[in-house]
């Protein structure tokens, strides 16, 4: 990112998204078996890679322009994330069902193109000096290691409920598939619209920031305990609770990962980190990367658990990695926190402020 720049990386991921998006509407004209198999991984694979350049320039674009917004704005493009999730799903299904395979994903295609030369005309070009920090000594701080380990979690969480929630929903409640849709839209709209608020209430009381990663692990966890239910606690599920629950974790997840990022970026100064472009490269590819590989984890433990076990048990066990992230949180701040009263105790003896005013007193 720093060699070529925030802006050109941005602008080229979106040109290979746009184009490979085109790509998957001809799929269904290639012939069947492993040249199609081969064609779909090869397709995904240059989407993956034209999404991950985008996504970690546009974080460090952000970044950059808002210095001490950083939360409140990707908070707030976080609506925007909500309503992709809400709009797409039933905008792609009439696009399908009113004109075949191919429609949706050209239509997609072509309008994330012509986004392209709108944001090569509106983004600012940042410069930037290729930093000595290197992505290793960054990754092994053991409170980034943490924030990683939260940032997993959440990823996974959310990727778990893709290929499970909507089989549940259409066994347990028997509902018409149209519907299943709108279940979903609970978590997408409680995500999106708490997501600025949390935002802003991370960058205005920087404090803060701790107790809604810890609270927010915790209640996720919860929220995952209560969606099947757990068998464990005999309570029967009911639609109205699975939808209140499907909110609540959508508001938990943004209490979680919406300050994650201001508090890797806090960390990386604190330990002596370059402020600049690079550095902001480095803890957006990382986010990027820990998220997506989550993205891959969920569904897939997932699938499994709930194939063996049944939903009711895969929730709970994927609810248990959330409570794991946030206990070990809420005690690494504590022993932080601990850890600095000692030493500013140390550095600055009560005894030392009175014999001070004696000795003045006494030159005097």
């Amino acid at each position: 990112l720093t060699h070529i720049g925030a802006k050109f990386m941005f602008v080229a991921g979106m040109f290979v998204s746009g184009c490979v998006t085109i790509l998957f509407g001809m799929l269904d004209k290639v012939p069947s078996g492993p040249i199609f198999i081969s064609l779909c991984f090869l397709v995904r694979a240059m989407d993956a890679v034209g999404f991950a350049a985008a996504m970690t320039a546009s974080f460090s674009i952000l970044a950059k322009a808002f210095p001490n917004n950083i939360a409140t704005v990707l908070g707030s493009l976080e609506i925007f994330t909500g309503l992709g999730l809400v709009l797409g799903p039933p905008l792609g299904g009439f696009l399908y069902q009113s004109f075949g395979y191919e429609v949706p994903f050209v239509t997609l295609g072509c309008i994330v193109l012509l986004l392209v030369p709108v944001n090569m005309c509106v983004l600012p070009k940042y410069d930037s000096i290729p930093s000595k920090d290197s992505f290793w000594k960054l990754i092994l701080l053991p409170k980034v290691l943490l924030l990683c380990l939260t940032i997993f979690s959440l990823s996974a969480c959310l990727g778990f409920l893709d290929p499970t929630m909507s089989l549940f929903i259409l066994k347990k409640f028997k509902l018409p598939a149209g519907y299943v849709g709108l279940v979903f839209l609970g978590l997408a709209l409680s995500y999106s619209l708490s997501s600025p608020l949390l935002g802003l209430l991370s960058d205005k009381l920087p404090y803060l920031r701790k107790w809604l990663l810890v609270s927010g692990g915790l209640m996720t966890a919860l929220c995952f305990f209560m969606l099947g239910p757990a068998p464990v606690l005999h309570i029967e599920s009911q639609l109205w609770m699975f939808v209140l629950v499907l909110v609540l974790i959508g508001f938990s997840i943004g209490m979680s990962a919406i300050p994650v990022f201001p508090e890797m970026l806090h960390c990386a100064y604190e330990n002596g980190f370059e402020e600049g472009l690079s550095l902001l490269g480095l803890v957006s590819g990382l986010f990027n990367a820990v998220w997506s590989l989550g993205s891959f984890a969920g569904p897939t433990l997932g699938g499994f658990l709930n194939e063996k076990l049944g939903f009711e048990w895969a929730s709970a066990i994927q609810g248990g990695w959330a409570l794991l992230t946030g206990l070990a949180t809420g005690i690494f701040y504590i022993t932080e926190a601990r850890r600095r009263s000692s030493s500013s105790s140390l550095q600055n003896p009560p005894g030392n402020n009175e014999e001070r005013t004696h000795l003045m007193g006494s030159e005097t």
